[in-house]
């Protein structure tokens, strides 16, 4: 059965606050990335697991049909960007991994990550003590975007003794040294992160430890930021997701719990401990508000290619092409995204069928990326 969101309408209208559309400068010197040719009227958004990598592999001729997007010397004629729920480092830093991984050079403006919208909220929590949770570097994420009182939740739960009851049969909890945990937690940290409240929790990458991070997010959102003191119906601090995937293709031959199997977990559990039902925003694909960010980011790079004038209100492409692999993630966002977005399925991740997917058909079906971009780049008259 398909996912469905479950975002209450408070949560629509932190939505539409959030989504303001991110606009990505880019340096004058970017424009010596571009092709002097004329400029496409057309863009593409690629997911990446399921359709360019499984795990750290390239899958379905992805370097070849990347390497397409570039002229000669290298230099990039079609503007494209890389469009994943996924997450969990900065970037600058994912962008360097997928420059190795395709032999092509890639810039971090092209990199819109799940948790990218979240810079948004900077002027908001700027200085207000928030809590990131996820795989990779979360807090560091966080910073990166301006946020100057972040934590992560392993950090936040090493400075409260017994918060999580089953530590001790966690052996990437157990085989931390004491020194390790001492050089941390000085008490006066302790003190500072027991006596202040968690005024935000975001939820930026896949959660490591679920027991421990549900068990730790009730708790925040229970008492209203201060974990170990009297529950009461007190107003939830927000919580943010950066996507709402349930599942998605990884290295394993068959498809991974993604966030939207975190939240469905953590949300049964809180509501039947809570008297109020979980509040919640989650961003990412399938929102419409995320592919509108990224034609703006893709509308910059048109912009920069022909005059390095600051985009228009008015789009510059007639088609903007997302190439994805999830029928309910990628496939339905296009849909509800709405002109100019073409939507093609790739058969590399969790779509396998021969046909179409019957309940969100793409515009287009193909075997594989590099067909896809084969059959762009023939409909556009590009090669």
């Amino acid at each position: 059965m398909a996912l469905q969101f479950l975002i209450t309408e408070h949560s629509r209208r932190q939505a539409k606050a959030l989504f303001a559309p991110l606009f990505c400068p880019i340096s004058r010197s970017f424009s010596r990335h571009l092709s002097g040719s004329k400029p496409p009227s057309f863009g593409i958004a690629f997911d990446i697991d399921g359709v360019l990598l499984r795990g750290n592999t390239p899958i379905g001729g992805s370097s070849e049909a990347l390497k397409r997007l570039y002229d000669h010397s290298g230099t990039l004629k079609i503007p494209y960007i890389f469009l994943t729920n996924g997450g969990g480092i900065c970037e600058s830093k994912r962008a360097l991994e997928l420059s190795k991984l395709f032999g092509v050079k890639i810039l971090p403006l092209q990199v819109v990550q799940g948790h990218s919208p979240f810079q948004q909220l900077v002027n908001r929590f700027e200085y207000r003590f928030v809590v990131a949770v996820g795989k990779g570097e979360p807090a560091a994420v966080m910073s990166a975007y301006g946020f100057k009182n972040v934590l992560s939740i392993d950090d936040y739960a090493f400075c409260f003794d017994d918060i999580d009851p089953l530590a001790s049969q966690k052996k990437w909890v157990v085989d931390k040294t004491s020194d390790d945990r001492d050089s941390f937690e000085d008490q006066a940290r302790r003190d500072y992160v027991k006596s202040n409240k968690v005024e935000a929790a975001f939820i930026v990458s896949d959660s490591v430890d679920w027991s421990r991070d549900i068990q730790i997010l009730c708790d925040i959102l229970r008492t209203g930021g201060l974990p170990g003191s009297e529950i009461k119906l007190v107003q939830q601090p927000p919580l943010y997701f950066a996507h709402d995937d349930l599942e998605y293709k990884a290295a394993f031959s068959t498809e991974r719990f993604g966030m939207g199997a975190f939240r469905i977990a953590l949300q049964s559990i809180f509501n039947s401990i809570h008297p109020n039902p979980l509040q919640y925003t989650s961003v990412g694909k399938p929102n419409r508000s995320a592919f509108k960010n990224a034609e703006t980011v893709l509308g910059h790079l048109y912009d920069q290619r022909i005059s390095e004038h600051k985009f228009a209100d008015i789009s510059p492409f007639k088609t903007l092409y997302m190439i994805g692999d999830n029928p309910s993630v990628d496939i339905s966002g296009a849909q509800q995204a709405g002109y100019p977005w073409f939507s093609i399925l790739t058969r590399t991740g969790v779509f396998k069928g021969k046909g179409n997917d019957s309940k969100f058909p793409a515009d287009m079906v193909v075997d594989t990326v590099e067909d896809a971009v084969e059959y762009i780049l023939k409909k556009e008259g590009s090669s």
